[in-house]
């Protein structure tokens, strides 16, 4: 009999449903905080649209916000020590299967949240606007940003989210479809760049390896090299990045050769922009009036709320920065075979050439012309094409994992 009625038991607890929100709990992977003139932004990305709580809490200020049946993927970054609004964040669970954001303030502010829901399920974003609380303007700000956000097609959002992330090749492309690459030879003219032990000059052997790479890239079907300097002649470093946006390039290799105070450190190593740099450079885009009538990513700034503009960049800024990292890390593990690494893994640094809002760049340091040894194999014509195989191979790998329904177009080498 006890067995018949386990068996009863186990039957009834079979039948009883599991409730839908388990199998679609929502996950939270990251949140960047975005600042414009007069308010700052919390842009939390999601996996779906989330039923949500957004309050503030006084002495001492704090957001907090609640999202029903999540979890966070990994730990939230830390707001900027330097930003204005953001102090720090955390996250706990509460319910038992919901999550809790609290983030500390520096000030008083109010609160109000946005969906941004796209046709991508990857692509989610709950943003909270805050504005001064003291504010006599802040509740018509509020109401304004709403309106706004309320306006804004969800297939904008898409598109340029999706053209940033695939690195522009497909709203860049031009009529022959081919992949575009700017290559930048660091230096020039007056300025002759670090200088080796026997008097070799970085801008003689960053050109001559240019010239090597444009040779492999345009001698591939269904790409196309771009070469910034073409000669002995200086370019100012945001006239190399207009350079390359003028062309539609795809991407952006500037190619340098590092110099220190020792001459025994060597080997070559690969950078991409650091997130303080790409703060920077958002601000100083956003408030110029000439940059707001180019496109970023594909869609076109100048007819957006100074709210939308910023969220908008700073999510351009952020699949460019992921874009520029897996290029560089392409590139960085085809240079194991052909010398030493002064850096194992990618860099980052704030070089002004890499500030490109919607192109994935990266910045090679070839070797250390201070290095008597690495000065003689810049000098070498065959160090200078394995150089440019190099970053060639890992510019071939990075395509060929971005498009993979069009790498018929790109033959490997």
């Amino acid at each position: 009999m006890w067995r018949h009625k386990q068996f009863f038991f186990l039957l009834v607890v079979l039948a009883i449903p599991i409730p839908v929100s388990f199998a679609q709990q929502i996950h939270v992977s990251s949140v960047r905080y975005v600042a414009a003139r007069n308010q700052s932004n919390v842009v939390l990305a999601v996996s779906e649209s989330p039923k949500h709580r957004v309050f503030v809490l006084d002495n001492p200020s704090r957001l907090v916000i609640d999202v029903k049946n999540a979890q966070v993927d990994r730990g939230l970054s830390q707001p900027s020590v330097s930003h204005p609004l953001f102090a720090h964040v955390r996250a706990a669970p509460k319910n038992g299967s919901d999550v809790r954001i609290v983030i500390d303030l520096k000030q008083s502010v109010t609160a109000k949240t946005h969906k941004l829901a796209t046709n991508n399920s990857d692509n989610r974003h709950l943003i909270v606007n805050l504005v001064d609380k003291d504010s006599t303007t802040a509740a018509n700000t509020g109401r304004k940003v709403s309106e706004k956000l309320t306006k804004l097609q969800a297939n904008d959002i898409e598109e340029h989210i999706e053209k940033a992330s695939t690195s522009s090749s497909k709203h860049k492309t031009n009529k022959k479809e081919r992949f575009i690459v700017a290559i930048d030879a660091g230096h020039g003219g007056d300025d002759p760049g670090a200088r080796g032990p026997s008097g070799t000059q970085e801008k003689q052997v960053t050109l001559a390896i240019a010239k090597k790479l444009q040779a492999l890239i345009s001698g591939q079907p269904g790409m196309k090299a771009k070469l910034v300097r073409k000669g002995d002649y200086y370019v100012g470093l945001r006239e190399r990045m207009k350079i390359a946006r003028q062309a539609g390039a795809d991407l952006f290799i500037s190619i340098h050769a590092d110099a220190v105070n020792n001459p025994d450190v060597r080997g070559a190593s690969v950078y991409t922009l650091s997130r303080n740099g790409a703060s920077s450079e958002a601000a100083r885009w956003l408030a110029n009036s000439e940059n707001a009538k180019e496109k970023v990513g594909g869609v076109n700034l100048d007819d957006k709320d100074e709210v939308l503009a910023t969220v908008l960049m700073d999510l351009s800024q952020t699949a460019t920065q992921q874009a520029s990292l897996n290029l560089a890390d392409k590139v960085l593990k085809n240079f194991h075979h052909i010398g030493d690494l002064h850096y194992g893994s990618v860099q980052k640094a704030g070089f002004a050439v890499l500030k490109s809002p919607d192109i994935p760049s990266i910045l090679v340091e070839t070797a250390y012309i201070s290095n008597p040894s690495d000065e003689l194999n810049l000098m070498s014509d065959r160090y200078q094409t394995k150089m440019a195989h190099a970053i060639f191979k890992g510019i071939l790998n990075y395509f060929e994992q971005m498009e993979p329904l069009e790498t018929d177009r790109v033959a490997k080498l």
